[in-house]
């Protein structure tokens, strides 16, 4: 199962788009549509990162097709985990969209311990719908982007291609 167009440009609508590198505000290298460049950085710690350079070959502007291709790339680890931990999304393409911009934001750790999957897979998909507004802190505090992008995600796990098509009747 792959993610839809529609769910893709939710996320770089989201995620936001960048040409050119810059650090995240975990201090690490990224560009694209969320895409760290190099993942190894995080081993740093945090203090130390500010000063890691710019991996070689990332100090440019990328075209719309190479972010494209970054992004495509990211997604198919989302998608398996998605599928991976929620089976119950299969054939739900919105629940299934919805984990995984929601994966690709909080990491599938956080989805693999989260009430939301333990919910979809038990099939209480409004009770696990109400979960993603549990999800809007950062640093502590409510962000107004995450509150926005949470009740996008969560529209899109209610939409009408939530439902598996035997279960229209």
């Amino acid at each position: 199962m792959k993610v839809s167009p529609a769910a893709i440009q939710m996320i770089k609508h989201h995620e936001g788009v960048s040409f050119k590198p810059y650090r995240c505000p975990a201090l690490l290298w990224t560009v694209g549509v969320g895409h760290v460049i190099d993942p190894a950085h995080a081993t740093v710690k945090y203090e130390d990162r500010k000063n890691l350079p710019i991996p070689t070959g990332w100090d440019r502007i990328l075209t719309m097709g190479e972010v494209d291709d970054l992004l495509s790339q990211d997604l198919v680890r989302f998608e398996r985990g998605v599928l991976r931990n929620c089976p119950s999304a299969i054939g739900r393409q919105g629940v299934f969209d919805a984990l995984v911009s929601f994966s690709f934001n909080v990491g599938l750790g956080n989805l693999q311990r989260s009430s939301l999957r333990m919910k979809t897979n038990r099939g209480e998909l409004e009770e696990a719908a109400e979960e993603f507004m549990k999800w809007t802190k950062g640093g502590g505090r409510v962000l107004p982007g995450l509150v926005l992008r949470r009740r996008d995600e969560r529209a899109l796990y209610l939409s009408q291609s939530a439902l598996r098509m035997n279960d229209i009747g």
